[in-house]
């Protein structure tokens, strides 16, 4: 069988743990427009222009969903993809700058808690906060997300059986 593994397994995530994921996504007017009518979410600030020049912000936000979609979908590759069970919960959220058309994402991920599964054996529960930043090193998203995380398998290879 092939390891089709790129994430980590739980052993490997020890609080403190920080990886500056290699991946960065600019946004486009498309993926803002796309998501937010696909949510049903008829917001005018993601999807008026004219109606959102009137704002603070002068122009359309991303929707905040999307950045946090993002943001999250940018740690799969290096962290979660092929070791994790399931996604767990968010317990923060928060969105302290707004993100916008052209802004490049980058994101960094930091393991703030982690403990074995008390009721299911070979699993663990990992809490990530994901930092969001754009091109100019604003924080447009920070989530903490609790993920239940496979221990590495009892073959010493690390390869999944």
């Amino acid at each position: 069988m092939t390891d089709r593994r790129m994430g980590m397994w739980y052993e490997e995530l020890p609080v403190g743990t920080v990886v500056r994921h290699m991946i960065t996504r600019t946004l486009t007017e498309a993926d803002n427009v796309l998501f937010t009518t696909m949510s049903m979410n008829p917001q005018p600030l993601h999807l008026d222009a004219d109606f959102a020049s009137k704002t603070p912000f002068g122009r359309p936000l991303v929707n905040s969903l999307f950045t946090l979609a993002l943001t999250v979908g940018i740690s799969v590759p290096e962290l979660t993809l092929g070791t994790t069970v399931a996604n767990l919960g968010f317990s923060t959220v928060e969105f302290p700058a707004p993100a916008f058309a052209g802004d490049t994402i980058h994101v960094e991920t930091e393991v703030i808690a982690a403990r074995l599964s008390g009721s299911r054996p070979g699993q663990g529960i990992v809490t990530f906060r994901h930092i969001a930043r754009n091109q100019r090193d604003e924080v447009v998203c920070r989530a903490d997300r609790q993920a239940m995380m496979h221990c590495r398998p009892a073959d010493s290879s690390g390869h999944a059986q």
